[in-house]
């Protein structure tokens, strides 16, 4: 309970001591939903077995002093980097914090959720997490306190085309969906993955659709990363170093396929909206077959976790063993990348190429 009370102290710290910096809006506002992958601490109020504020998550974010916050890696998601990089003074404040009111929100709102996904059931193994409609029902409910901050025509423009709205979801709809032993039998037995992928995909085409009726313009979608590789993946299918698990992978590059036609289709029936492309796939991969390259010296094994070749069965808590050269770790714990690996991948989804980020980057998608 105290820590939950030192948690809650931090981010009202954090936003207060921003707050106080001006009404500068022209950096405009970071509205992200998503997984895991960028939680800014959402599931701090959940009742929920998927949580990350617990130490040492966190140990390197500087705003916290090195305090968990609900981030699950060490330091920044790729969500803060962004934000940092397109010059916002301000963290996108997590929608269930107590202090996601007033004119904060105008910098931005974090709908993230550990254990969240695309599909409502995806995650239940979890308890409680905030599916991607429930997201959209929240950004709803921002989009209203907006109106009334700024009036609805300012209120329009402002979302329109100060707003970039950051959606990585995925990824547990095939980890703590599909893809889960037992629990997912049933699924896949009355669902072929042609037909996982479908329902994937028409679920998302509704969902963002919807945020385009509340206004939403600028889009970056990430696809589902290489799955097969992460350090859990690895340890309980005891693999070697180099190799990553073969079905989680090909699930991913299906479901990516499908991802990529479906923004072009939205970019050429939606009016005003672009929407972009981050291959989150690729740019992983690339860290995981030449991270000696990037300066690391393992993608497979995580720096904060227990169990196994690889610490990758027992999520990063306590009683993990910790790495003591986090920056030199591609992966955190047993599933998400360390902030020097989030780093590598937010500047590539603000300047890199097209290879990488499609069919512009961020900062061009800032600056439309």
């Amino acid at each position: 309970m105290a820590m939950n009370g030192f948690v809650v102290a931090l981010v009202m710290f954090m936003v207060v001591n921003f707050a106080e910096g001006g009404d500068d809006l022209d950096a405009g506002a970071s509205f992200i939903f998503g997984d895991s992958l960028v939680d800014a601490g959402n599931n701090n109020y959940l009742p929920t077995l998927s949580r990350a504020n617990i130490k040492p998550n966190g140990i390197d974010f500087k705003a916290s002093g090195g305090n968990p916050t609900g981030r699950y890696t060490n330091g920044r998601t790729i969500g803060d980097i962004v934000g940092e990089e397109l010059g916002q003074s301000h963290y996108a404040v997590p929608f269930l914090a107590p202090n996601s009111t007033g004119k904060t929100i105008l910098y931005g709102v974090n709908y993230a959720s550990g254990g969240g996904g695309i599909m409502n059931a995806t995650g239940r193994i979890f308890v409680n997490r905030l599916s991607m409609d429930i997201q959209i029902d929240y950004f709803n409910i921002t989009r209203k306190q907006i109106d009334k901050l700024l009036g609805a025509n300012q209120a329009r423009d402002y979302i329109m085309k100060k707003s970039i709205f950051s959606i990585t979801v995925g990824s547990n709809d095939f980890l703590n969906n599909y893809l889960l032993p037992v629990l997912s039998i049933g699924a896949r037995i009355s669902e072929s993955p042609d037909a996982f992928v479908d329902d994937l995909i028409n679920h998302l085409r509704g969902q963002l659709t919807r945020l385009y009726r509340l206004d939403a313009r600028k889009f970056i979608v990430g696809n589902v990363g290489p799955i097969g590789c992460i350090p859990y993946q690895k340890t309980i299918n005891q693999l070697n170093e180099d190799e990553c698990v073969g079905l989680p992978n090909k699930l991913a590059l299906q479901y990516n396929d499908r991802l990529k036609d479906l923004l072009t289709q939205l970019n050429e029936n939606l009016p005003g909206a672009t929407f972009v492309h981050a291959n989150v796939y690729a740019l992983v991969m690339e860290l995981i077959t030449n991270y000696a390259q990037y300066g690391f010296t393992t993608a497979s094994r995580a720096c904060c976790g227990n169990g196994g070749q690889f610490a990758g069965i027992i999520p990063c808590g306590p009683t993990s063993s910790m790495c003591s050269d986090r920056d030199k770790h591609v992966f955190w714990d047993p599933y998400h990348p360390s902030e020097a690996a989030n780093v590598i991948i937010a500047k590539q989804l603000l300047d890199g190429e097209t290879k990488y980020v499609s069919p512009i980057n961020l900062r061009q998608l800032r600056d439309l």
